[in-house]
């Protein structure tokens, strides 16, 4: 799936991945292929992005929105 991370200043990612791992505001998110619908607020906490690759990257939001659409992850972070 593709994943894109924007804050206002900038695209901090923009890539494939495996699994995205998300601190929603109701609790921690786990989206893979194929997850349904979806658009959550987040909490403060870290993002995690696991590569096709295995590789994980992590990156810390204090806040946002996620809109999971078509196997697209958006994460609109502040």
């Amino acid at each position: 799936m593709k994943v894109e991370i924007l804050t206002p200043e900038k695209n901090v990612f923009e890539g494939e991945a495996r699994l995205v791992s998300l601190p929603g505001s109701d609790g921690s998110l786990g989206i893979l292929n194929n997850h349904a619908p979806l658009i959550t607020t987040l909490a403060e906490g870290n993002v995690k992005v696991e590569g096709t690759d295995g590789k994980v990257q992590e990156f810390h939001v204090k806040g946002g929105t996620v809109e999971v659409l078509n196997n697209r992850v958006i994460v609109l972070a502040e």
